[in-house]
């Protein structure tokens, strides 16, 4: 028995986006909610508020819901920390709060947005946070508005949590929660197995989930594709790691790291134009293989989520 990453934008959806029950339980576990706080249900918000993109990791919402007082969840997975990252979080989530009213609704009628990041990276490492001399954030943490002199939390209109999965236990929680949720998100693919003394329900529920022995051959071939989009923007990441290291590299392996990365850029942002079916005009592939600034190439690459046609991303 074999189970797929459940990091994968493809499996990450097959399991929470379609199995509110999961979801629910992720939910809970990630903001702690217990007793009274406890969410009962939950309804999936539209398909059309869902990215048209599968599988690439630059800036993608995975799941979006409310539960029954009406507050709305944004949950990501995320593979890279690229630039404004937070800043994209933030971003989506005031975003997210402020699309609720329509034309004529009144102030009222907003009700809470909580954006929820489990990221495959350490958004604040310890290192630097004992350098800079400040407290060490958990790996799950939570973030909203405090009053600095009372520190009051009455502004909780929009509130954040992140799960850092670096920072996870190192061995597999025995208990249910969060640890358990990011030991899955981590090991999953290791395992050739459901473990016996797995706490029972939405944890090896999920697990069945990702088995591929069950998967179709259509479904395969969608985790497979997803998967190769995700490698192909970690070396697009290692590539921007390696820009800042080749000084006092001979020419010519300059040229050639250089060439190689946006090679791999144009390959990728065609790769992704396709998934997201926006169809290119000879000019326009042309316009992308002639590009030469690797700037210009990140600039297309984040542009694609969401648009509807090429010119709105080749700007």
């Amino acid at each position: 028995m074999a189970f797929a990453d459940l990091k994968n934008d493809y499996i990450f959806r097959r399991i929470f986006a379609t199995h509110p029950d999961i979801l629910r339980r992720l939910l809970n576990d990630l903001l702690e909610r217990r007793d009274a706080q406890t969410i009962e249900q939950i309804e999936y918000l539209p398909s059309e508020l869902l990215p048209v993109v599968e599988g690439a990791k630059l800036s993608i919402l995975d799941v979006r819901c409310k539960d029954q007082a009406g507050t709305t969840f944004v949950v990501e997975m995320q593979l890279i920390h690229h630039p404004g990252f937070i800043n994209r979080v933030v971003y989506n989530a005031c975003k997210a709060y402020a699309g609720q009213l329509k034309e004529g609704d009144g102030y009222p009628k907003l009700t809470d947005v909580v954006a929820i990041s489990i990221c495959d990276f350490a958004l604040w490492p310890d290192k630097d946070q004992d350098k800079k001399g400040f407290p060490r954030v958990p790996m799950l943490s939570r973030w909203n508005m405090t009053e600095r002199a009372s520190a009051n939390h009455g502004l909780l209109q929009v509130q954040y949590a992140f799960l850092e999965l670096p920072k996870m236990p190192a061995r597999r929680p025995e208990a249910p929660g969060a640890d358990l949720w990011a030991w899955l998100f981590v090991h999953a693919t290791e395992l050739t197995e459901v473990p016996a003394d797995l706490t029972p329900g939405p944890y090896g529920d999920a697990l069945e989930l990702a088995n591929k022995a069950k998967f179709t051959v259509g479904e395969l071939e969608a985790y497979r594709k997803a998967t190769d989009e995700i490698r192909q923007v970690h070396w697009i990441a290692e590539a921007r790691w390696a820009e800042g290291k080749i000084e006092g590299k001979i020419e010519g392996k300059i040229e050639g790291l250089f060439e190689g990365l946006l090679k791999g850029k144009r390959e990728t942002l065609v790769r992704m134009f396709a998934r997201a079916g926006i169809a290119l005009t000879d000019a326009e592939r042309a316009r992308i293989d002639a590009c030469a600034d690797a700037e210009t190439l990140d600039v297309w690459l984040d542009n694609v989520f969401g648009a509807k046609t090429a010119a709105e991303v080749l700007t």
